[in-house]
Formats: structure tokens, sequence, C-alpha cells
């Protein structure tokens, strides 16, 4: 069960990068955008808490930690983007899942077995193949410190996912305080943009900040059902696992980059998303 919900997890954020891929190519403010995102999925949430009767318990607050680890993921990816190599920074945020295994293993005790572990291994290098950029050398490291950080930061996102359901927390009330921490940490870096812009007479951007929230608001509904599906794959299954597969969501970019952008493929790029799917095909035999 748990790799149904953590491939519906990798269909929904593959979709949320897909309106990312598109925002990206605009010429808006990405603070808002994210602030937009995050206020639908608060919204969500507590709509959902309040139909299903959700008790609200401490243990909620757990969301609060995920929301600043999901914001200063975010946050630094997108710095890493603009001061680095953008493939250098995409390969190290396509590798929590490295992380998640090992944190998982000393905090929790997950092992995997011989063949789950030779799975996430080939979707790793799967990964690592899609996302790899032949011009990246050891002198052209720009970025990597912040890419590492985005690492760590969406690793311990994906951590506390797993917490949340180890320490029996409230699904919704806890998506309500992690979109709810998101929500006000974007809005205040937005706030400090639209200061700075006054002050400095920036030109403002070509997206007014009422389309850019509402488009944010889109994405933030594929986001918020990519939580919903991966926090029950954490429940059901091993967090290594599950965050490996969610993290296939970058396939589901590529195929749309290849059929609608009509982007080409690299032989390299071929070759990952043929050794992806079969880790994907192994996790199957393994899991059935």
């Amino acid at each position: 069960m748990w790799l149904l919900y953590s491939v519906l997890a990798a269909l929904c954020f593959g979709l949320r990068g897909i309106l990312y891929h598109y925002t990206s190519q605009q010429s808006l403010n990405r603070n808002v955008l994210l602030c937009g995102t995050f206020f639908m999925g608060a919204v969500v949430s507590l709509i959902c808490a309040l139909i299903t009767g959700a008790e609200w318990t401490t243990s909620a607050l757990i969301g609060v930690q995920m929301g600043l680890f999901s914001f200063g993921g975010n946050a630094s990816m997108f710095k890493g983007f603009a001061v680095g190599k953008a493939s250098l920074v995409a390969i190290l945020t396509g590798l929590p899942s490295v992380v998640v295994v090992v944190f998982a293993y000393f905090l929790w005790g997950e092992k995997l077995n011989l063949w789950q572990a030779l799975a996430f291994g080939v979707i790793v290098i799967g990964i690592l193949c899609v996302r790899y950029s032949n011009d990246i050398s050891l002198g052209n490291l720009q970025g990597a410190g912040w890419g590492l950080l985005a690492l760590f930061l969406f690793a311990g996102n994906d951590l506390s996912g797993k917490w949340t359901t180890l320490a029996d927390a409230p699904l919704f009330p806890t998506l309500v305080c992690m979109f709810t921490t998101g929500t006000i940490c974007f809005g205040l870096w937005w706030w400090r943009d639209k200061r700075n812009q006054q002050e400095t007479a920036a030109s403002p951007d070509a997206w007014p900040a009422k389309r850019t929230f509402l488009i944010g608001m889109l994405v933030g509904i594929t986001n918020v059902v990519g939580m919903v599906m991966i926090i029950h794959g954490f429940d059901h299954g091993k967090a290594g696992l599950v965050s490996a597969v969610a993290a296939l969501n970058v396939l589901i970019v590529l195929l749309y980059t290849r059929f609608i952008v009509k982007d080409k493929f690299s032989r390299l790029e071929q070759s990952g998303l043929a050794i992806a799917m079969i880790g994907m095909l192994l996790l199957k035999v393994v899991a059935s």
C-alpha cells in the first residue's frame, strides 16, 4: 500500500513541478507564488480537519517544524539557483532520500533488506542521471553550499513527516500547522521584497501580485494532495523508500518538457528514465 501512496505523491508533486516550471518562465515574484501555494494548503487542510472532526493534539505542532523545513528548503534552493550552477543544485535537491535512509536507521532502526536496498540504489542512480549535467566540474561548484542546505532541509521535512505517523499526529491539523507556518514565512519574505522594491524603485513584476497569488493557490492544491499521499506512505512504509519513490516526480516534469515543451532528451536523461523505471519495478516485485 505504501508504494501506491508514494507513486500518487510523486504524481502530485510532478504536477506541482510542471506548474513551477511554467511559472518560472514568467516574470513574477516567487515568494508571492509560494505564499499562495502554502495558503491554499492551509485552507484545504483546515476544511478537511473540520469535515472529518479531527482531534487537535499537541503532536500536530510537528507541522510547524515541517513548515519551517519546507520554507528553508525552498528558499535555499532558489538562492542556489540564483548564485550557482542550476544543474548542481538540482542534483543535490534530488537526493534527500539518501539522507532520510541514514537518519531513519539511526532514529528509528529502519533497515532495508537486500532487495529494497538494491531498488533504492537503482532509483537514486536514475534520478542522478536525469539531473546530471556534463558542465559540472570540481572548479565549477557555485551554489553547492545552498544546494547542500536545501538537501538537508528537504530531508528534514520528509523525516518530520515520518515522525508525525510515529507520534500518531492528526493528519489534517498537522498539515494546517505546516502550511500556515509556510504561509507566514513566505508572506513575510514577500513583504520584505515589496519594501525593498519601493526603496530601490525597482521595476515591478509583470504579473500582478493578485494573479500570482491565485496561481499559487492552484499549485497549492497539487501540493496539499501530495502531502496527504506521502504522509500516508510514511505511515505504511519505510521512510527512505517512500522518499525515494516520491522523488521520481522529476521524471514527470521531464516527460512534460519532452512532449509539451518539446525539449529533447539527452542520452543520459533517457538512461536515467529507464534506470528509475527499473528501480520502480524492483520495488513493485519486492512489495508484492
